[in-house]
């Protein structure tokens, strides 16, 4: 059972580390004109923005005309890694 855990915690780690490797491509690739039709740019766009809109509904982030929503995605990102992973502990420690 212990082997089902881990393998839990890390699927959960490693979806998280992508996903945050993507925010920040997607953040840095903002900083350029792309080119709105290539396959990479579009993914990521795919990828971002239904989480980044939602973010920016329910906490506008935009001063000066720099948006902050990714890095208020990642700081959220991180928190709820942290919280999944302890509950993937606890969980595996009470078996």
């Amino acid at each position: 059972m212990q082997v089902l855990w881990s393998a839990l915690y890390q699927v959960v780690n490693l979806v998280f580390q992508i996903y945050i490797f993507i925010v920040i491509a997607r953040a840095l690739v903002s900083w350029v004109n792309p080119d709105p039709y290539n396959p990479i740019v579009r993914f990521l766009h795919n990828a971002t923005d239904p989480v980044l809109d939602r973010l920016k509904r329910i906490v506008p982030l935009q001063f000066s005309g720099i948006d902050l929503s990714p890095i208020a995605l990642l700081l959220l990102l991180s928190v709820v890694e942290q919280m999944l992973l302890r509950l993937i502990v606890q969980f595996s420690s009470g078996f």
